[in-house]
């Protein structure tokens, strides 16, 4: 057998960021394994990091621009010829009306420094308040919840894994996932450790997920009432004197207020509403008091449901006055080393806290958050008529059509564009609405930093890897750029250059600004002496070496340099999280908000629905996570989609002996606002009154182009979800706990 070149890289396809060995012949792969020296991952991988091959090499991802003709069809174009398009509709569809456009981020956008610096340019050169993303149908309330509370929405702490005794998990399952908003490569290995040194898992979960399986206990809960759950254990720990706030006493404001707004969720109250006993209600609150190192962790189930914020809110409650914030084993946060320490930049702004609301939705009102409105009303802005209507879309790594709620309804709106461009591989449920279609190349033709994902490490660390294979188009960043220079009026043939040397200066100057090791250098001697030559390596070295463990280019002889990340193919351990309060605080009172106004008014709400808790529906339906499954974009890969149908409706079987159902039989399910068929999975795995179905499925709309997923097309569950249905505080759409009816189909 010859040898084979190897290549080391990130996998790029979730949050877990696992080290790969990509073994090839001139480029050509060979096989895709683990990275065993990773100093993160440790040779761990899933099968999604193996599908990558299949991936690169899929026949239906596109490798040229589309543009759709006046009879529907689509035509392949050159580059050229496709910016052309893009430049002669998109600004005079406008007509002078910036918020006539829309834009539409996908989360794929954070695996690349492209997709997190350049999107936000496009929102920019538009000029439109209508911006939507995935965050709204995933993890908004997370970031409401941590902006309220310490000023700064970006600051979501993680579990330290790998000190942590007690580990309590709410609404995640990351024996499929792989972890969220948590970066822990091997997150099962991490767990499985946790146990072996005597300490205690904890799952909360309606489903016997292959995470609770996993666990010291497994505790069944109504789906939509984590927050009752997490105020009673809050009120015992009140009642019964157990509260710890340790080192951070000082800093911590409205601890009396949390007691009184905790008061009404007694374990008997919490009880009726979760269905879990009182007496473990108890037992929950003294364990996680009594434990030195412990960690409340909640996730996309605690999120995607009416009360998603104050759920959010509630786990770093609990975290605070168990003494389990900021602390070792405990919900801590990371040091990527692209940012400034916490409290270490040289001017700091003023603490002016988080706010949301600063404009608000043309049709329902809705308040921005983080710039941003809930993707769930994108089709009001869409149909209704008048000043401001929506009339031009432009979607970069975003599949709507399958994953915002209501999408039947999304799905008729777009075809009555006056324009869409969109940023993606794939002729799929959504692009097949476009005007033209704008597909980057591989991942495997560019460099891999983690900007977004190393902000939620359970572990400080670095990794730079350099691209395996050359494009044959544009990269992603010119595409990213090419666009936001036509959305600004420079034209199809503006030079990307100016874009990029543009966003260099800004970069120098905010290191110049942020770091006082770099206070003494100037922009030219910085750029002098960078070593990367591709624009975005350029950036990433930027940032790092004027980040938290950088040499400040020369000022600290023993900091990180490009030289040095490219020489460390399998990434760099920078040690385990350390504390970070109070320096990375933005609040305005420089304090950690307990009880911030917005959360203490949004009680109300969830006092309301004590009262109306008598009128429950029989069913409620949830959605679940599959290990090779991300979304809907992974369902054109072979590898991924083998084996038995995993788009099915898992039942109780007594709920299914109690409608005459057999496993197999076709379900047909009913919510306020659709309807579909589903095979049955009869499982006790589930609890009573609850059924569930994946995301991501419905690939059987006409026109696309991904011959595996139709084959293997399933249900859309986002037929049977609802538009109206919002958490109010962070926009975030309720896509767990949907009421529906079942019968024979």
């Amino acid at each position: 057998m010859t040898d084979r070149a190897r290549h080391f890289t990130t996998c790029p396809l979730c949050e877990a960021t696992c080290g790969l060995e990509i073994q090839h012949d001139s480029g050509a792969i060979k096989r895709i394994s683990g990275d065993d020296d990773d100093a993160f991952s440790r040779g761990f991988i899933c099968p999604k990091a193996a599908s990558l091959q299949q991936l690169h090499a899929d026949p239906d991802r596109l490798r040229a621009p589309l543009v759709r003709e006046p009879g529907g069809e689509f035509r392949e174009v050159s580059w050229p010829e496709a910016f052309a398009s893009v430049e002669e509709r998109l600004r005079p569809s406008l007509a002078g009306d910036p918020n006539a456009a829309a834009i539409y981020l996908g989360n794929p956008n954070v695996h690349s420094v492209a997709g997190v610096l350049f999107p936000r340019r496009v929102v920019r050169a538009l000029g439109t308040r209508n911006l939507f993303t995935a965050s709204t149908i995933d993890q908004m309330p997370k970031h409401v919840a941590c902006g309220l509370m310490y000023g700064d929405p970006e600051a979501l702490s993680v579990p330290d894994l790998e000190r942590t005794d007690y580990l309590l998990m709410l609404g995640a399952n990351p024996w499929e996932s792989n972890g969220s908003l948590c970066t822990a490569p091997d997150f099962p290995g991490r767990i499985r450790d946790l146990l072996a040194r005597g300490g205690r898992f904890i799952v909360v979960d309606p489903r016997r997920t292959r995470t609770a399986e996993h666990a010291s206990e497994h505790i069944r809960i109504r789906p939509g009432t984590d927050v009752y759950l997490l105020l009673g254990i809050a009120h015992v720990v009140f009642r019964d004197g157990l509260v710890r706030l340790g080192r951070l006493a000082s800093i911590l404001a409205g601890v009396d207020a949390a007691s009184e707004l905790v008061a009404p969720f007694t374990p008997p109250v919490v009880s009726r509403m979760t269905g879990i006993d009182s007496g473990v209600v108890e037992r929950l609150a003294r364990e996680l008091a009594a434990q030195e190192r412990g960690v409340v962790y909640g996730r996309i189930g605690t999120h995607t449901v009416s009360f998603g914020t104050l759920a959010a809110w509630a786990v770093d409650l609990l975290n605070a006055i168990t003494g389990h914030l900021d602390t070792p084993g405990g919900a801590m946060w990371a040091f990527p080393a692209h940012l400034a320490r916490p409290g270490e930049k040289r001017t700091e702004k003023a603490r002016r806290g988080f706010t949301t609301g600063r404009w608000r939705s043309r049709v329902k009102g809705h308040p921005e958050v983080l710039g941003e409105f809930p993707v769930a009303t994108l089709a009001d802005e869409i149909e209704t008529p008048g000043p401001g209507q929506v009339r031009v879309l432009v979607t970069i790594a975003g599949n709507p059509v399958l994953s915002a709620p209501d999408s039947a309804r999304l799905d008729r709106v777009l075809e009555g564009l006056s324009f869409m461009v969109s940023v993606d591989p794939y002729l799929n449920e959504t692009t097949r609405h476009a005007h033209v279609i704008l597909p980057p190349p591989s991942p495997l033709t560019r460099s891999h930093y983690d900007l977004a994902l190393s902000r939620l490490a359970v572990r400080n660390r670095v990794k730079w890897s350099p691209s395996l294979l050359e494009p044959t188009g544009p990269s992603e960043a010119e595409i990213l750029v090419r666009l936001a220079l036509i959305a600004g009026g420079q034209g199809a043939g503006a030079d990307p250059s100016v874009v990029y040397e543009q966003t260099e200066e800004h970069l120098i100057a905010s290191a110049i600004t942020n770091n006082p090791r770099v206070a003494s250098k100037t922009p030219g001697d910085i750029a002098a002496s960078l070593e990367a030559t591709d624009p975005l390596d350029r950036f990433v070295e930027i940032m790092v070496r004027a980040g938290a463990y950088g040499d400040a280019f020369g000022a600290v002889p023993d900091g990180l340099t490009f030289t040095r990340l490219r020489d460390s193919p399998h990434g760099i351990d920078l040690g385990p999280l350390q504390p970070a309060l109070p320096g990375m605080l933005k609040t305005a009172s420089g304090m950690v908000e307990l009880v911030p106004e917005p959360i203490r008014e949004d009680m109300s709400r969830l006092t309301k629905a004590l009262e109306a808790s008598e009128d429950l529906p029989e069913f409620v339906l949830i959605g679940r996570r599959d290990l090779r499954s991300n979304n809907s974009w992974m369902h054109n890969i072979p590898l991924l989609i083998k084996g038995k149908p995993r788009c099915t409706l898992q039942i109780h079987p007594e709920d299914a002996s109690q409608l005459s159902l057999q496993n197999g039989q076709v379900v047909r399910i009913q919510s306020r606002v659709g309807e579909l068929l589903a095979p049955a999975e009869v499982t006790d795995k589930i609890m009573r009154g609850v059924v569930s179905l994946p995301h991501g499925y419905g690939h059987d709309r006409p026109g696309t182009r991904q011959r595996v997923a139709t084959a293997n097309a399933g249900v859309n569950v986002n037929l049977l979800t609802d538009a109206k249905a919002i958490d109010p505080l962070s926009g975030n759409a309720v896509l767990n706990g949907i009421p529906v009816t079942l019968a024979p189909a």
